[in-house]
């Protein structure tokens, strides 16, 4: 066997065990308890012909340009990766005389350069948006956020790069396994501080006032459920889009329930009520702490499949391991890594946001709640209730909104509740 056809082995076996350990992950840390096997639904019966058709139309577009930007960042990073062209391969070799502050400028610069050669096609996704009335954001307020994002991955990328050639000078062949530590750490940190350090840069945050109906609504619901809910904040979310949406962040004292704006002043009561129990489900669950131990599981063998690809493209270009020169290398591989093992991670993603719903059936008993909340979110968020099964389950990270209703339905069967189905 030639060398090459042993490293390509060597490769496939370290990916293949890595996306093993990444489904038994899965199972591991799926939501216990009995879930709601969704019943079979038409979506027909729940949206007008017109609306499926725009909504498929718009996300059609919007999925082809995400992808083509993945394949444009992956093109670019391939081209650096096997040192085209020279002048960039020299510039980041002379990088190489302080390896790890070095390292960090080429991170960030790579990080800039990555959301630069998309931004067209990021525009014009944007201008989709606003054609369609889900965007509102003017081109100078909409660049400004771009720029803010662009500067955050930037200062991240680069201190990922100086993590990352650290660890690869230290530890030549074993810097995989402390970095899979560093990278759990990195995950940890960013949960706990993204809510109060990061997102405030792009949104303003008020904690729900003392005595509205949606505050109530929230402690209710946590005192029915038996959930420490934290804080629960509205987002002014409706400056940059019409979008209905509501999340769970942070981890111990930043803790949150974040309510769109949107979404307080248009659902209804029932509407409120469906979506706030989805997320005390999280809250409950520990969903955030699940995800950071999914990722310290496949962590080891993900980086070990990340030092053998960017090894063999090192190894192709003449690029020393532990010289900035390499990082377009680490960079493919890690692409490359996490698009492969985000499927057994939007697997598990969709698996705890079906237990989440399920989690609000039983708080809320009402089915008819989450069936008009799910019609409601696809059609103002212009979402396509049953998309292709491809896209599913590469980057899926919720159920289907038909399976969502499905499940309403089998609740509905189960507890003999009424529900509507026309739209």
């Amino acid at each position: 066997m030639r060398l090459s056809d042993s490293r390509g082995l060597r490769i496939g076996i370290v990916v293949v065990a890595a996306v093993v350990v990444a489904e038994g992950a899965v199972q591991l840390l799926g939501p216990g308890g009995a879930q709601i096997e969704p019943r079979a639904v038409d979506e027909g019966d729940f949206f007008e012909l017109g609306a499926l058709e725009r909504a498929r139309e718009y996300r059609g577009g919007q999925r082809l340009l995400m992808i083509g930007g993945l394949a444009l960042q992956a093109a670019a990073l391939t081209g650096l990766a096997l040192g085209r062209p020279r002048a960039v391969r020299r510039a980041l070799e002379s990088l190489g005389r302080r390896p790890v502050a070095g390292a960090f400028a080429a991170g960030a610069g790579l990080a800039i350069f990555l959301a630069v050669i998309v931004l067209p096609l990021d525009w014009w996704a944007h201008q989709r948006a606003v054609d369609v009335g889900l965007a509102t954001q003017s081109a100078g307020a909409w660049l400004l956020d771009v720029g803010k994002s662009t500067a955050i991955a930037a200062v991240f990328t680069g201190l990922g790069a100086a993590a990352l050639l650290a660890l690869v000078r230290r530890f030549p062949r074993g810097w995989w396994l402390p970095g899979a530590a560093v990278l759990v750490a990195y995950g940890a940190i960013l949960s706990w501080l993204a809510p109060v350090v990061l997102a405030p840069l792009f949104n303003r945050f008020d904690p729900l006032p003392e005595g509205s109906a949606a505050r109530a609504e929230v402690l209710e619901l946590g005192e029915r459920g038996g959930v420490d809910i934290g804080e629960v904040y509205r987002v002014d979310a409706s400056r940059r889009s019409t979008a209905l949406n509501a999340y769970v962040g942070g981890l111990g004292p930043t803790k949150r329930v974040v309510l769109y704006d949107n979404l307080i002043e248009q659902a209804e009561p029932s509407e409120l009520r469906s979506v706030v129990a989805h997320e005390l489900a999280h809250v409950a669950n520990d969903d955030i702490p699940r995800g950071l131990t999914f990722l310290a599981i496949v962590a080891p063998l993900g980086l070990l499949g990340v030092r053998e690809i960017a090894g063999a493209l090192g190894r192709r270009s003449g690029a020393d391991p532990a010289s900035p020169a390499s990082l377009p290398g680490y960079g493919l591989a890690i692409s490359l890594l996490v698009l492969v093992l985000n499927v057994p991670a939007n697997q598990l993603s969709r698996d705890v946001e079906a237990a989440a719903d399920t989690y609000a059936l039983e708080l809320t008993a009402d089915p008819q709640g989450l069936i008009d909340l799910q019609r409601r979110l696809a059609e103002r968020n212009l979402s396509d209730p049953d998309p292709p099964r491809a896209y599913t389950l590469l980057f899926g990270t919720h159920p289907p909104t038909v399976e969502r209703i499905g499940a309403a339905l089998a609740y509905e069967s189960r507890n003999d509740s009424t529900v509507s189905p026309s739209p």
